[in-house]
Formats: structure tokens, C-alpha cells, sequence
């Protein structure tokens, strides 16, 4: 189980929202790339990167920055936000970014989705974010009319290899993820689960690798020291 520190970029800096409001921001440094060469020192394999202005917008507002994080650390990213087009796909990989996760644009485009696994394979991840157990899009400011199972099922369905399931109603709470939630989309599809929201405690960590994901995404338990890092990546051998 591989573990993925996330860093979330929002006008150049490093911040952590609580369930996704973008008016319950903290942030944590002025330069994200300081904050991402951190997790790679700590011994990270992979790291988590989401553009919150592009979940917004649809543009990629904070590339520079994160082509710049991803040239300097000497892992893989994979970066989520505002990703909605081939052309934007073409160029996020190009600027040495690994994998590109798709959300809002999976949701409302299948095909978008068909082709970019055509296209780049591995290099695509589906992110399905769940209020309730259903879809949310738009940087979660909009919910949709589709359970998160069901659409996992479909986007198995299309071709994908990785999802990355975050329950909504847990992230940056540090209260634990949704251990059933989580379980219940192992159970549904073949393909690689990561999970993301709620990881509070080391204990979580094992919880989640108890459960059969093969990652788990951590944000806020790392800034505030609640998660040491290299004892999470020890669990997830």
C-alpha cells in the first residue's frame, strides 16, 4: 500500500481545506515545492498534488508551480484539478507530471475518459468524490446524480486501472476515513482503490491496508503531526 502525502496548491501556496470548503482554508507554506521536496526527504514514493484554483475553474492556474515540484523531487506526482480536456492531459504529462486524475470531467464526459486511457493508459486515474455516496463535481460544490459505486463500476467498465476514492464528509477532519465506504468499493471493482479522506492516526493507516486498498492518500495529519510519515510508509510495506 503505497502512501501518498498530499499537497494542495491554491493561488501558489500550500493549504489544507476541511471537507473541501474553500472557505475553511489553512495554509501551510508560501512555496509548495519546499513543502513536496519535505515528503520526498521523508521517504515518499509518490506524491499527491491538486490544483484547488483549476477544481474550480477548469484551468490549470498553479502548473508552473507544480511542474517545477515535480522536475525538483525526484518521485512521481500524480496532480488532480481542472484536468478536462485531451489537450490539458497532453500538456500536464508533458511537464513531467506522471499521472493526471481525472474528477468532474469523468463524470461528465465518458468519452473524454475513453479516450485519454486510449491515449495515456496508466497515466489516468479516475477521482470519485462522495457526499453521501454520491458523486460530487466542481470542486464538490455540486452533487450528481451518480453513486459512487455504480460509476466505479463504469469507469472499470471504460478501461481504468486506479480510482481514488475520497469521502468528502471526512477529509481534513482527522476522524478516520470510512473504513465501510472504502471496503464496500474494494469489494465492487478489480481495479487499484486509493483511499482519501480522514486519515487522523497512524491507526488509520493500517485500518485502510486491513481493508485491501492498495493506497492511501494523506493530508492534514502530516502538517499537523499527527502522522509521522515514515512510520506510515513502514505500515504500507
Amino acid at each position: 500500500m503505497i502512501i501518498y502525502p498530499a499537497v494542495d496548491v491554491r493561488d501558489g501556496k500550500c493549504v489544507r481545506l476541511t471537507q473541501g470548503e474553500f472557505n475553511k482554508e489553512t495554509v501551510y507554506a508560501d512555496n509548495p515545492v519546499e513543502m513536496a521536496l519535505r515528503w520526498a526527504e521523508l521517504g515518499a514514493e509518490y506524491l499527491h498534488v491538486v490544483d484547488l484554483d483549476g477544481a474550480r475553474t477548469g484551468k490549470g492556474q498553479n502548473l508552473d508551480v507544480i511542474s517545477e515540484m515535480a522536475a525538483k523531487i525526484g518521485i512521481p506526482v500524480q496532480l488532480g484539478g481542472g484536468i478536462r480536456t485531451i489537450k490539458m492531459i497532453e500538456s500536464v504529462l508533458g511537464k513531467g507530471i506522471k499521472r493526471v486524475i481525472l474528477g468532474t470531467s469523468a463524470v461528465k464526459d465518458p468519452e473524454l475518459v475513453k479516450c485519454a486511457i486510449k491515449n495515456f493508459e496508466d497515466n489516468v486515474v479516475i477521482g470519485i468524490d462522495a457526499k453521501d455516496g454520491m458523486v460530487a463535481i466542481e470542486g464538490w460544490e455540486k452533487t450528481s446524480e451518480f453513486k459512487a459505486v455504480d460509476f466505479a463500476k463504469k469507469m472499470e467498465s471504460l478501461g481504468a486501472k486506479t480510482i481514488i476514492y475520497t469521502d468528502i464528509a471526512r477529509d481534513g477532519m482527522l476522524n478516520g476515513p470510512n473504513l465501510k465506504a472504502m471496503e464496500e468499493m474494494v469489494k465492487a471493482v478489480n481495479i487499484d482503490v486509493i483511499a482519501s479522506g480522514g486519515v487522523g492516526k497512524i491507526e488509520d493507516i493500517k485500518n485502510l491496508k486491513q481493508v485491501g486498498v492498495s493506497g492511501a492518500i494523506v493530508g492534514r495529519a502530516l502538517y499537523t503531526g499527527d502522522v509521522d510519515l515514515r512510520q506510515a510508509i513502514e505500515i504500507g510495506r
